[in-house]
């Protein structure tokens, strides 16, 4: 029995192979328990009440109001902006109410009446420059061809977005590289004792045939 006990003693490299392994497994367990409470579920609810459907521009405008956006002008130089605020009304193919259109639904909550968020420039300006920018492309270049929009009935049902936050692809990595990990984490553990398991049976082998 002491012979048998010492014989499946791991040497140093075989130990820190199943160290290695045993890591990669909590960690992808760790990694699928937090992206899945934190960020997949919330992602799979917003997709679970959502669709898509097929949006034609009625009316694009400017609101008299205007929102304040932060911009960066170095590492210590922050300031507030502010810039006009876009709509972009239009039809979709599962109602004949006009909708509001979004980018996103990140854009939807931070500011539900309007349709564009400009990137935030220090000049004001500047920053009413690219909405007008933005309201000339939705009225010339787009006008009244169809295109392909989303809406949630969790969010605010009246309102449809332009493209979706959590599309197939991010939704798979973030389940699959945890996954591999894990899978990764197994294999080694299980090579490791394998291979320890096949050169013990060697050397009794070995020692029987002496």
């Amino acid at each position: 029995m002491a012979r048998t006990r010492a014989a499946y003693e791991y040497t140093e490299a075989e130990d820190k192979s199943m160290r290695l392994g045993f890591l990669l497994i909590a960690a992808g367990l760790l990694s699928l328990l937090g992206l899945g409470c934190c960020w997949l579920r919330p992602a799979l609810q917003e997709r679970g009440g959502g669709g898509s459907a097929n949006c034609t521009v009625l009316a694009v405008r400017q609101l008299g109001e205007r929102f304040a956006c932060t911009f960066s002008c170095g590492a210590a130089c922050r300031g507030t902006a502010r810039y006009p605020c876009l709509q972009v009304l239009v039809r979709t193919s599962r109602s004949s109410a006009p909708a509001l259109l979004h980018e996103d639904e990140r854009q939807l909550r931070t500011t539900p009446k309007c349709s564009y968020i400009p990137p935030c420039a220090r000049d004001d300006q500047e920053n009413s420059e690219n909405v007008t920018y933005k309201q000339k492309y939705w009225k010339e270049k787009v006008g009244s061809q169809p295109f392909t929009c989303y809406f949630n009935q969790h969010l605010r049902p009246d309102d449809v977005m332009l493209k979706r936050t959590h599309d197939e692809t991010v939704l798979l990595h973030c389940f699959l590289w945890p996954v591999v990990t894990f899978l990764v984490g197994v294999l080694i553990v299980v090579l490791t004792i394998c291979a320890k398991s096949l050169a013990v049976r060697a050397e009794a082998i070995k020692k029987k045939k002496h």
